[in-house]
C-alpha cells in the first residue's frame, strides 16, 4: 500500500523560496520609486502652500516676506524650504529639498526675479529637477 504524504519535499520548498525571491526583486524597486514620487509631491505641495502664504501676507501688507515664521508656514516633515531671493514688494523665489529625494530640487518664483531659479520656468508653477 502507498503511504500518504504528510510534508513538503525539499525541492518544493526551494521552488517556493525562489518564486518569493523573484517577486521581492520585482517589488522592492517599484516601492522605492513610489517613495521618491511621494517626496517629489511633498516638495511641490509645500511650494504651493508657501505661495499661498506669501500671497496672504502680500494682501495684508503689500509686500512679500522672507520670514517663514511670519508667514506661519510649516513644511512637511523632512522638507527644507528656503526663500532664496529676498522677498520684495515685486517678487520672491524659493527652493525645496528633501534628504531622501536628493538630488531632486524644486523651485518656484513670483514676479520679476533675476536670475530665474532653475528649473522653474513659469511664474507660480513649481518645477523639479
Amino acid at each position: 500500500m502507498l503511504r500518504s504524504r504528510a510534508a513538503f519535499t525539499l525541492i518544493e520548498l526551494l521552488v517556493v523560496v525562489v518564486i518569493v525571491g523573484i517577486l521581492a526583486a520585482i517589488a522592492i524597486p517599484k516601492f522605492q520609486n513610489t517613495k521618491g514620487k511621494a517626496n517629489a509631491a511633498a516638495l511641490k505641495s509645500d511650494l504651493r502652500n508657501l505661495a499661498v502664504a506669501e500671497e496672504a501676507i502680500f494682501y495684508d501688507s503689500t509686500k512679500y516676506s522672507s520670514d517663514t515664521a511670519a508667514l506661519r508656514f510649516r513644511p512637511s516633515p523632512g522638507v527644507t524650504v528656503t526663500i532664496t531671493l529676498p522677498a520684495t514688494g515685486s517678487g520672491w523665489s524659493a527652493t525645496a529639498t528633501h534628504p531622501l529625494s536628493y538630488p531632486l530640487r524644486c523651485t518656484i518664483f513670483y514676479g520679476p526675479v533675476s536670475p530665474l531659479p532653475v528649473p522653474a520656468v513659469e511664474e507660480g508653477v513649481p518645477a523639479c529637477q
